[in-house]
Formats: C-alpha cells, structure tokens, sequence
C-alpha cells in the first residue's frame, strides 16, 4: 500500500486519530493503525501524532502504511489438503482428519498453515495485533481439531481477515456439521457459559461458574440400533422421543452460533450426556460390543464440517461450500446403519 493522504471531513472532527483512520482506511483494522501510528508512520499537519489525539476539521493525516509483521511459520509442500475456492483476498479448504490446522507446541511444522505458505505464495494477512500468536497462524479466523474433518475459511488480506471475524462475530456465518454420537440426544439448543475444565489441563467445560458464552443447535437425523423400524424416514416427534430411549447412537445436525474451542463434542458430552464416538477425551469406554465395533472403524471423533456459507467481505458475493463425508465416516454410518434390521 502506497502513503496516502487525507484531509479530516467534518463529520469526523474531534474523533480520536486511530478510529478516523480506521474510517478513511476501511480495508486495514484499528489495531493495525494503531501499530502504524507507534512506528511513527502517521502524521497530523506534519507533526508526530499519538493514536489517542483528536483532530480537527480541515487537518492534513499523512500515512505510511508499513507492512505486515511476517510469519514464523514455514513453508511445507508435504502437507496434502484439498481446495474448493481461492482468490487473491481468502482460501477455502477442507482439511482431512488428522491435520493440524496452526504450528504450536508439538506441531512447530506439518500443519494445515505450513501447506497453504508452500501452496500459495506471497502476502497473507499476518499483521492481527488482537491475535497473540498471529505470527504463526496467518490468516486463520476459526479453527477445527485435529481430528475434525471438513471446512473452513483461511484470509490472505487483512479486509478480508476482518470481515471474516465480523461475520464469525456478528453469527451470519453458516457452518454446519455432522457428527456420530454414543445414545440419541435430545432436538434442541445448548446455551452456557464455557471456560477452561478445572482440573484437566487439555479439556474445556460447559459446566463452570463463569467464562464466555457458547450457544449450539442439535437436531437429529438419524437413530441407530433400532430394530425392526426404518430410521431413514420421517417419524412423528412422539415417536422419535420413543425411539430415543433404546437407540444407540444417533447421526446429528450441528450449527454453531459461537466457536469455543472443542464446542461441539463439550455440549454433547456434558449437556446432552451423548458424546460423540470415539471421542477420546470427552468420551467414554464404549458399553456396547456394537458402538466398540463402530469406534473401530472411525478411530477419530465422529464429527465432520459438511457446509459452510459466508458472504465473501471484499466482492459481496455470497459463497457457499460443502464437503462430502470422508471415507471413515461413512463408513462408520454404514456399519451402524446395518444394526437397524
């Protein structure tokens, strides 16, 4: 971005400097401009500047946009991930199981972040002073464990990045998953606070005293293990209540309004008492030969990002994607398809 200049409108007269940038320079995000002003970059009428000063009607603000902080991390050409959708400002890509989606502590390299540097070269949006550790996940604006399959959205320029976040915020970003759960859960929506577990480490809960706001929506497709009943069609809601109590498992729409880290599998596990299969850390030993047998199959929690819709932040196009199920997956659903007789 070349320096550009601008004189102060009316309407902006008296505001503080960073948000009047922020309005004139719509594509670069307040804390960027806040970086800029502390390197020095911005002057008011010739003179140094803090972001905190208000400026007057008819001022002269000079800008030298200064680049992004570069990435950390590096570039990996082994790392295999398909691609539905890229341009110049964002990535669409859908992750296999077992893929890191960002370098951290045991996973400095091999991640979904290290593929896309290799894949794709040249800018991406790694200047996000809100973002701690930005340097090493440039772009991401939501993630997906490793063991989560499916879709998501990757920025490669800051307005795209911001308005990527606005929409994650603002809950107009669709994404819907599917997932294999142990019993049959309840149609509903899950609303709790949601925080760190107390005492595991590597866990989060639902069941906490205070923290964040974490808001899911349930519906069930489909029952499993119900003997002499065709689960695939249509049934009365009392019938279904019926059904729930004898089923083994069940396949389940999920649609998130927030995105908590491991969201999905904490509110079936502690709110819906119904973790997902095979779910290694919030789930349970499985009681039944037939769900072990099923776990056997997957070997990886039951959930996959099937959809994911948006509307693109710098075109305004609306975009949507899906991903089909992955081979485990479906092949999870087959055998448990087959305990229906």
């Amino acid at each position: 971005m070349s320096q550009r200049s601008f004189v102060v409108p009316k309407e902006l007269s008296r505001e503080r400097l960073d948000k009047v940038l922020s309005t004139l320079i719509a594509e670069s995000s307040r804390a960027t401009i806040q970086r800029w002003i502390d390197e020095s970059r911005v002057t008011v009428d010739g003179k140094p500047c803090r972001a905190r000063d208000k400026v007057r009607e008819g001022s002269t603000l000079s800008v030298d946009p200064g680049p992004s902080p570069p990435t950390t991390a590096s570039p990996d050409d082994t790392v295999e991930f398909a691609v539905l959708y890229e341009d110049e400002h964002l990535i669409v890509v859908d992750k296999p199981a077992g893929l890191v989606v960002h370098p951290a502590k045991g996973h400095e390299t091999g991640t979904l972040v290290n593929g896309l540097l290799s894949r794709f070269k040249g800018h991406w949006a790694t200047g996000d002073e809100s973002d701690p550790i930005a340097a090493v996940r440039p772009g991401i604006v939501h993630r997906l464990d490793k063991d989560t399959s499916g879709l998501l959205v990757v920025a490669r320029s800051e307005v795209a990045r911001e308005g990527l976040k606005e929409q994650l915020q603002s809950h107009s970003m669709g994404r819907r998953y599917l997932a294999i759960t142990v019993g049959v859960p309840s149609s509903k929506t899950v609303k709790t606070l949601y925080g760190r577990h107390p005492h595991a480490r590597l866990k989060w809960s639902s069941l906490v005293p205070e923290g964040k706001t974490a808001v899911s929506h349930f519906r069930v497709l489909e029952i499993f293990g119900l003997h002499g009943v065709d689960t695939t069609r249509r049934k009365a809601k009392s019938q279904v209540r019926q059904q729930s109590s004898i089923g083994l498992g069940a396949l389940v729409e999920c649609r998130l309004e927030t995105g908590r880290t491991h969201q999905i599998r904490v509110h079936m596990a502690e709110q819906c008492k119904t973790p997902l299969l095979a779910d290694a850390l919030y789930g349970r030993p499985a009681h039944d030969e037939r769900l072990a047998a099923a776990e056997a199959v997957i070997l990886r929690q039951a959930l996959h990002a099937e959809s994911l819709q948006f509307t693109h932040p710098v075109t305004g196009a609306a975009l949507s994607f899906s991903s089909p199920l992955p081979e485990d997956f479906s092949r999870a659903l087959v055998y448990l398809r087959s305990l229906t007789a």
